[in-house]
């Protein structure tokens, strides 16, 4: 790789390694039986798409430790995109989300499978719920077989106790706060937790870890991280209620039928008068809520200036991110990644 930062040729290669790596083996799993053909798909189809941003995360982690290019740091990088996919299965499960990146989500794709199943609805939320735990396990199995020496796998494996335990507690903080009365600093927490330690933070330190980095560099990557990371999240609950669906890939109600505690609808709530927020407790985790609802809720959000105020909010996580890298001595390749993504991550339409 030229020391310049080419996203694009950086996440062919990443998806390269998915790609390969999941098809075999989903094809030893279909291999078991036949009937296991719809599953093995599902596995592939976790990893179709994706923007990548976790692996590339972790190979900066690295290369800003003064670590070279190496093809198994990026094997070891793209096992932070299976963690990704398995979080998505079964937040998707979780939120009963029909849709991921335009397609049908894994619990909804499998029901033609148990169609014949007297509980067939729950059958295909079960066979989800393995497919994301095929996924988590198969990241650790990529990673430990990336290529790269024992004893560099040996200084991150602690770290993946820690990614796996925030990242549960941060699933459990949304289910517990789904359908209370919102509040804006449960919400950043779950924030926190749920999205922003796994999708910036964690990578970052893991590569570190593999590249041997000080405690003043571990130190950095967190105070870039988590902010930014928050930064993406902020962003997440902008477009699930005000992006395009042809960006987003997912359905504009899902926040609002679950009753999410999305920063977005906390910070309503908070400047919301009592006939505001009557109105959204009409509205609030109704499963038959149509566009015209839908537009309801964006109504009042827009009235108070909701989204305004969390645009603001992506703004200053990103500034607070982006003055921790500056304060960091880096290689300028790796200074100049880390600006790009923060970019990428904070500003983007899905």
């Amino acid at each position: 790789m030229a020391e310049g930062w080419e996203s694009a040729a950086f996440k062919a290669r990443v998806d390269e390694v998915l790609h390969r790596f999941v098809a075999e083996e989903a094809d030893l799993l279909a291999a078991v039986d036949p009937t296991l053909g719809p599953v093995a798909e599902q596995l592939e189809a976790s990893v179709a798409v994706g923007k990548r941003l976790r692996a590339a995360f972790c190979y900066w982690g690295w290369r800003a430790a003064r670590q070279p290019d190496s093809d198994a740091l990026v094997r070891a990088a793209a096992s932070m995109e299976l963690v990704h996919a398995a979080a998505v299965v079964h937040d998707d499960l979780i939120d009963d989300s029909p849709l991921r990146h335009g397609r049908p989500t894994a619990h909804v794709a499998l029901r033609d499978a148990v169609r014949h199943h007297p509980r067939a609805a729950d059958a295909a939320r079960s066979l989800a719920m393995l497919v994301g735990d095929l996924l988590m396990s198969l990241a650790g199995q990529l990673f430990a077989t990336s290529g790269l020496p024992a004893a560099y796998l040996g200084r991150a494996r602690p770290l993946w106790a820690a990614l796996a335990r925030d990242l549960v507690a941060g699933e459990c903080l949304e289910i517990l706060h789904t359908g209370v009365t919102p509040d804006t600093t449960a919400s950043l927490k779950v924030i926190r937790y749920k999205t922003a330690k796994y999708t910036v933070e964690q990578p970052l330190l893991i590569g570190g870890a593999l590249a041997g980095a000080g405690d003043r560099l571990r130190e950095g990557y967190s105070a870039y991280g988590l902010p930014l990371g928050e930064a993406f999240q902020l962003r997440d609950d902008l477009l699930g209620l005000f992006g395009e669906t042809r960006h987003t890939g997912k359905a504009n109600t899902d926040d609002v039928r679950g009753h999410r505690p999305t920063a977005l609808l906390a910070e309503t709530w908070r400047i919301a008068g009592a006939d505001a927020r009557e109105r959204l407790r009409a509205l609030l985790g109704r499963h038959d809520l149509d566009d015209e609802g839908l537009e309801a809720v964006r109504d009042v959000m827009r009235r108070l200036k909701a989204p305004d105020r969390v645009e603001s909010m992506i703004a200053a996580r990103v500034e607070e991110a982006l003055g921790a890298l500056h304060e960091l001595d880096v290689p300028a390749p790796a200074a100049h990644a880390l600006t790009g993504l923060a970019h990428s991550a904070a500003v983007r339409l899905s």
